[in-house]
């Protein structure tokens, strides 16, 4: 009977060995460590062993190797068992494969066994020493299993990004008889579908005979799409190949918010340490590149066992991916479509903004087709004209006045030389002396502007951080609100309670103002609610109720008799409003911003437009359609 007397064990790293034995020779030992080491370097670097008898020649090596391409693989010596006289025994070997580098690596032990023929040691090739389970006949082959992209979710977490069908137009290499063909398709193709010709034509001429080089993927359904198809019939190796990949309800939903996903640049696998590969998808603008990590998950990996002949294959070991994480964001899809169906005929940049003032949830932020891509409801800052004027309401409010209280409205007035008037269409029958409430609703310019004394250096900026406009803004993507800097003249206090001068605001903020009136107050708005949002902050000194029930009576007088009659007809809840004209640049007469801000029951909506006669003439019209959209 043969019996297990000795036994040579390393540490992962080769070193560390011991020997036990009631009797050996050493000599052996030293010897089957060494054969051991042989085998374990042939296998770690896939070529063929001279010390195991029937071994794969170096090309079948590579042939059984393919799979893995490049995958490091490490073989170090676990334990040899030596028998009695020492003439047989067992390798055991220690494979570490780092199939991916953020995952944990394949390590498996396999064995060998061990003779000692004459003065040598010798061992017989099995596919079971490379990797336990492997059969004669069979490779490796390892494969990256992809994350499921997390979604984009939008209020009530309806799904506003996820997978959609799409279809890639392009040309299949495999499918063309030669070089001058593939070209001659390719530019064909380009020209279809309207890509950059030259670029393209070098692609298909650089890809291999069996590759599938993409000129420009479509939705499904598109008009483009049925064009894209009928033109490449009879086109050689011209194709349209389906599939998905994550998209909005449309092409231009929130476009500037939600941003946009396509393959990594060289850029992006450089600097993500072996998270990101070439061909992966990865968010390439707004909150698909800065939500990045949380969406795109962590691929997984599996090894199979391969027929080399059939290619069917088996599973020997694997790592499942972790699908990406959802964004949620308040967006709601009827009130997005409803602001970007509005602007659409919008020749300049101009936005809509749309607050739910009970929790704050922005459910549209739209721009228009003359914002030319850049988010205008989060990032265009503006004077927000006689919008600010609820601003200055609620410091004027604090000072004393009350809505009946008498203010002068007159034609023009002068500050420290400068001259100030109210609009051109301003009602003729509104001037003189009438009740603060009336100069509101008719946006009087030279009433606010009389007032100005009552008011300290900080008493507009205190308002407007109790209406939320300066306060730190927690959007969850890269936002502003409002800037009210402490007036340096009595020049620029007079422009700034006609919310002219150095005051500034986003859409976003004037939304804000009317969210924060609805109330009663201050409303922090809120757009991405997973990640890294900044906590809402809490004004020095709050709005009251009382303030917030004279705002809005001040604004709903701006309906029931000022500038903004024609909201009266709105279905639904009563409509309040203000009307916004701002003045810039130095064309004589002065290019004008147009503004509006509107609350109806639980909505505060803004509404800008960069360049335009009148907040009443061109923003009203616009709140009004958007208004009777979203009660459809």
């Amino acid at each position: 009977m043969v019996g297990v007397v000795a036994m040579l064990v390393a540490t992962a790293g080769g070193a560390g060995w011991w020997w036990s034995s009631h009797r050996g020779d050493g000599t052996a030992v030293q010897e089957a460590r060494s054969f051991a080491e042989a085998v374990a370097a042939d296998l770690a670097a896939g070529r063929t062993s001279t010390g195991l008898k029937g071994a794969p020649t170096s090309a079948e090596m590579g042939r059984i190797l393919d799979g893995m391409g490049e995958i490091p693989h490490t073989v170090t010596i676990s334990g040899i068992a030596l028998d009695e006289d020492a003439r047989r025994g067992t390798v055991t070997l220690e494979h570490s494969w780092r199939v991916h580098k953020d995952k944990k690596p394949w390590v498996y032990r396999s064995t060998a066994p061990l003779r000692r023929d004459d003065e040598s040691w010798a061992s017989s090739w099995s596919p079971t020493i490379l990797a336990p389970g492997l059969e004669q006949g069979e490779g490796l082959q390892a494969r990256r299993l992809d994350a499921e992209r997390g979604e984009i979710l939008g209020d009530g977490d309806t799904a506003l990004v996820t997978d959609r069908q799409v279809v890639r137009i392009g040309v299949d290499r495999s499918q063309t008889t030669s070089t001058a063909q593939a070209r001659r398709t390719a530019r064909a193709v380009a020209k279809l579908v309207d890509v950059e010709a030259a670029t393209f034509v070098k692609a298909v001429e650089g890809a291999g005979p069996q590759a599938f080089v993409e000129a420009i993927v479509l939705r499904s359904g598109s008009p483009e799409l049925a064009d894209a198809r009928r033109g490449i019939t009879g086109l050689p190796g011209a194709r349209a190949v389906n599939d998905e990949i994550p998209l909005a309800p449309s092409s231009s939903f929130a476009r500037s918010i939600l941003g946009s996903v396509g393959p990594a640049t060289a850029e992006q696998v450089a600097s993500s340490k072996g998270a990101i590969r070439a061909g992966d998808v990865v968010g390439t603008t707004g909150l698909q590149q800065t939500q990045d990590a949380r969406l795109r998950g962590t691929p997984g990996y599996v090894v199979e066992a391969v027929d080399l002949d059939t290619k069917t294959t088996r599973e020997l070991h694997s790592v499942p991916a972790v699908d990406g994480k959802p964004v949620r964001t308040t967006l709601d899809q009827t009130h997005q479509e409803a602001a970007e169906s509005t602007l659409a005929q919008v020749e300049p940049a101009s936005a809509i903004v749309a607050i739910r003032p009970s929790d704050g949830h922005v459910l549209a932020a739209a721009s228009g087709p003359g914002s030319k891509g850049v988010s205008t409801p989060t990032l265009g800052q503006y004077a927000p004209g006689s919008t600010f004027k609820v601003v200055t309401s609620l410091a004027l409010l604090r000072t004393g006045i009350d809505p009946q209280t008498p203010v002068p409205c007159t034609k023009t007035t002068t500050v420290d030389g400068r001259s100030f008037k109210n609009y051109d269409d301003y009602p003729a029958g509104g001037t003189g002396d009438i009740t603060f409430s009336t100069a509101i609703a008719n946006s009087c310019n030279t009433a606010l502007i009389a007032e100005r004394e009552r008011l300290n250096d900080n008493s507009l900026s205190e308002a407007a951080e109790a209406l939320g406009l300066t306060l730190p803004p927690a959007l969850g993507v890269p936002g502003e609100l409002g800037d009210v800097p402490t007036p340096k003249t009595g020049v620029d206090l007079a422009a700034q309670t006609i919310g002219q001068g150095q005051i500034l605001s986003t859409p976003t903020g004037m939304a804000t103002v009317a969210a924060s009136v609805t109330r009663g107050s201050a409303v922090s708005p809120v757009l991405v609610l997973d990640g890294s949002a900044r906590p809402s902050a809490r004004p020095g000194r709050p709005l009251s109720g009382d303030e917030a029930q004279q705002l809005r009576a001040l604004m709903r007088g701006v309906v029931t008799s000022g500038s903004a009659a024609f909201l009266g007809d709105v279905p639904g809840e009563p409509v309040a409003a203000k009307t916004g004209t701002a003045e810039y640049g130095t064309d004589e007469p002065p290019r004008t911003h147009a503004w509006m801000i509107g609350t109806q029951g639980d909505l505060a909506v803004a509404v800008f437009v960069e360049d335009g006669p009148g907040g009443a003439s061109t923003a009203g019209p616009l709140l009004e359609e958007y208004l009777r959209k979203v009660q459809q």
